[in-house]
């Protein structure tokens, strides 16, 4: 999709927030996953001390160069992009959580032989206004023009989630990469919740396309907090 439509479709945004989602229980998963959520975790917490002895921070490293920060543009200006896993994001803001600066989306694209790639929207991260990282949401497919997988499908594609590369800041590249793992469980349950919003909505409304209903923006969305969730991990596996 066009940027100027994806921007476009965005501006609509008219719905509500639904009541957050609860964290997944940790302890019910397998100790090779708790070792994987725990290691990426100690990764973004060397991020930000890496960024911290500079005097920065995730959010100002994609804002870096720019003087004015406006609502709906992407930053950067073409996104985040690593052609050899696919994954995508850029950073941007509009109405979101409370306390909300703006949020990164990510995405996993899926190249096409001929015409548009298959674009998936992962998940969206907010951000407060210290760079540190609030929430999870899932938006619906309009929001952000993407090719909509049911959750068993979309599941997997976190995996392979990667940005293995330096531009515009390794620090953030390797950062939301391990976001992806941290809080795989808490997507993928933000996922079966979004699917569940669906069905309800189609039940109710059959004769309506809820993946384009303007009223259904945000399906899902869960307040995370690193350090918390890292801490549990180690005491998990004590």
């Amino acid at each position: 999709m066009r940027l100027e439509e994806s921007l476009r479709r965005e501006k609509e945004v008219a719905g509500t927030w639904p009541a957050p989602v609860a964290a997944p229980e940790l302890a019910r998963l397998p100790s090779a996953r708790l070792a994987a959520m725990r290691s990426a975790g100690e990764d973004i917490l060397e991020c930000y001390r890496v960024l911290r002895k500079g005097g920065l921070n995730v959010v100002g490293e994609v804002l870096r160069g720019r003087r004015v920060f406006r609502e709906y543009d992407h930053y950067p200006k073409q996104d985040v992009y690593d052609r050899e896993t696919h994954a995508q994001y850029y950073y941007h803001a509009h109405r979101g959580l409370p306390g909300e600066h703006g949020h990164f989306h990510t995405f996993l694209r899926e190249p096409a032989p001929q015409g548009e790639d298959s674009v998936a929207h992962l998940v969206a991260i907010s951000m407060d206004a210290y760079g540190y990282p609030i929430g999870l949401f899932v938006p619906n497919r309009w929001v952000a023009g993407d090719k909509w997988y049911p959750a068993a499908d979309l599941a997997p594609l976190l995996a392979r989630f990667r940005i293995d590369h330096a531009w515009p800041s390794w620090p953030v590249n390797r950062w939301i990469t391990a976001m992806l793992v941290l809080f795989a469980p808490h997507i993928e349950q933000l996922f079966q919740v979004r699917d569940e919003t669906i069905e309800a909505w189609r039940e109710q409304l059959p004769a309506d396309d809820p993946l384009e209903c303007r009223e259904l923006d945000i399906l899902a969305h869960m307040p995370i907090a690193v350090e918390d969730t890292l801490g549990e991990l180690r005491r998990l596996m004590q």
